[in-house]
């Protein structure tokens, strides 16, 4: 096969013009065409109202030997999974958390022929739906299986975003494990691919299934609550079944911590085992919701075609102050959404449905925070710094989980302060000065007015601002080795909450490479 790129492509293109368009390029029969396969796509908007698409198409002939006049890269298609040589090995492997980190470390192991215990203190996707959905409706909270925990991770309610600046053949892999489990396959070629979180729950029960079927082993509603140790290294774990409240020994050689950047209780149990961690910078703010139109206007022009996809945007402005303003996780088409894992806190997050249909779109605007921000040297103090502004927030509401909100108006100019969200279970409107730390809302305030002079439509009065967003990232990192293993031996931090992820392709990167250490580890020890 070769690689043809190809500019100026209609909205409204089909299969056919694309043959045509390619049997003129090559000046052949479009008959010596057997098959194509876009591999890249992307729209190019620089010229509005004038917006096509570029792409990149993978070209086969019926003639193999055709291919071969031609001066164009020669090319092969690789949809395949990951694969390993199988090791047999009687150690007891135990992955924490069914995260991306968690899911992929655990696919990986199982593909090894490690059997690979997986401990998930939330419950299966089925049931954890149903959890979600009682809380966004009722304000109902489940600490321990909620839209934080649970399988599949924070990511399952969110958007299922797979874009990454990583390039690696372990990204293609994951990507092509989205696509062999179900995730649609726009996926392979689409420069900024997401699976949708309606689609994404079945994903990863399929990816689960494949687990169990090659010898994994899956413990839903399982809390690690200890690690117990001997000569500095991992020797069993305590875990309790939350629905029976039954406590369990299990002995364990290697435990890989497959953390989101949620799992406190885990990080204060690693503390107090003196694993080595330190405090690393993440970012708050809130999240700004406004209609979908606006942005599809801001980015395509006003007279923008309906053939389309919902647009989004990523922005950033640094400040005179050292700080800077950008937006994190946009999701166009979608909702805001509750997102706690405690009671009395107020955390939000955006999510939308593979379509991206929804009339509102929304981002996070986020103002990096500093670990010299933290006003303490534990090396917990960046999770302390959240409860403080989450418990203000909660309290702001007025309950309940009731988040606090402000127009863009009110909030840069104190105009009227009053309109609609999508925010469930319910938004009471406030002064959401109150419930941030006084360096982002002043960072906030100067950086929205920024973008807002510079892109039109963007961030209106009538537009929404919900408080408060504050787990766009870890504020720990647990320290690991070249061999990514922590100062214990046998457990290894992996993913997000460990401080080495920031989305599902990297946290799942992450996780096959914890994998591979293990593997290499038990390769290096049969050898000897």
């Amino acid at each position: 096969m070769i690689k043809i790129n190809l500019n100026n492509i209609p909205l409204n293109y089909d299969e056919n013009y694309l043959i045509n368009n390619i049997s003129k390029k090559l000046n052949i029969n479009k008959n010596k065409i057997k098959n194509i396969k876009i591999i890249k796509k992307a729209i190019d908007a620089r010229k509005k109202p004038n917006i096509f698409y570029y792409l990149s198409i993978a070209v086969e002939f019926f003639n193999t030997e055709l291919e071969k006049k031609f001066k164009y890269e020669k090319i092969t298609i690789d949809y395949s999974g990951l694969s390993y040589n199988k090791i047999n090995c009687n150690k007891k492997i135990i992955v924490v958390g069914f995260g991306p980190s968690g899911m992929f470390c655990s696919l990986s192991l199982a593909k090894m022929g490690l059997n690979p215990i997986v401990i998930e203190q939330g419950d299966s996707v089925e049931n954890r739906i149903k959890k979600v959905k009682d809380f966004w409706e009722k304000g109902k909270l489940d600490t321990l299986s909620n839209v934080q925990f649970g399988e599949g991770g924070a990511g399952t309610f969110s958007d299922g975003k797979l874009n990454t600046n990583l390039k690696s053949e372990i990204c293609n892999k994951v990507i092509n494990e989205f696509y062999i489990h179900g995730a649609p396959e726009e996926i392979l070629y689409e420069s900024k691919p997401h699976i949708g979180s309606d689609k994404l729950c079945n994903v990863v029960k399929n990816i689960r299934q494949d687990v169990i079927s090659m010898g994994g082993t899956i413990k839903f509603n399982t809390k690690l609550v200890n690690i117990f140790l001997e000569n500095n290294k991992v020797k069993s774990i305590e875990v309790l079944n939350t629905l029976t409240n039954k406590k369990t020994i299990i002995d364990c050689d290697f435990l890989c911590l497959c953390l989101g950047h949620s799992a406190r209780d885990t990080f204060k149990l690693l503390k107090n085992l003196n694993v080595n961690i330190n405090q690393k910078p993440f970012a708050m703010g809130v999240r700004l919701e406004q209609k979908a139109e606006n942005i599809n206007k801001m980015q395509y022009g006003e007279n923008y075609s309906n053939f389309l996809p919902t647009a989004d945007y990523k922005l950033v402005t640094h400040l005179n102050n050292g700080r800077s303003v950008f937006t994190f996780c946009m999701c166009p088409g979608g909702m805001v959404v509750a997102s706690s894992s405690n009671n009395g806190e107020i955390v939000t997050n955006g999510m939308s449905n593979f379509k991206r249909d929804n009339k509102y779109s929304n981002s996070a605007i986020l103002v990096n925070v500093m670990p010299s921000d933290y006003e303490s040297d534990d090396v917990l103090a960046g999770i302390y710094f959240q409860e403080k502004y989450e418990k203000l927030a909660y309290n702001l509401g007025g309950g309940n989980f009731s988040a606090p909100v402000e127009s863009v108006g009110s909030f840069l100019d104190n105009k009227i302060n009053n309109g609609q969200c999508s925010y469930l279970p319910s938004y009471k409107f406030a002064n959401l000065k109150n419930c941030l730390p006084n360096f982002v809302y002043t960072s906030l305030k100067e950086g929205l007015n920024i973008f807002r002079k510079k892109y039109k439509h963007f961030a209106l009065d009538d537009d929404i601002l919900i408080g408060v967003e504050t787990r766009s990232s870890s504020p720990i990192t647990i320290l690991r080795d070249e061999n990514l293993e922590s100062n214990i031996k046998g457990i290894y931090p992996c993913g997000e909450g460990a401080g080495y992820a920031g989305g599902i392709v990297s946290s799942a990167q992450d996780g096959i490479k914890v994998a591979q250490a293990i593997y290499n580890n038990l390769l290096n020890k049969n050898k000897n």
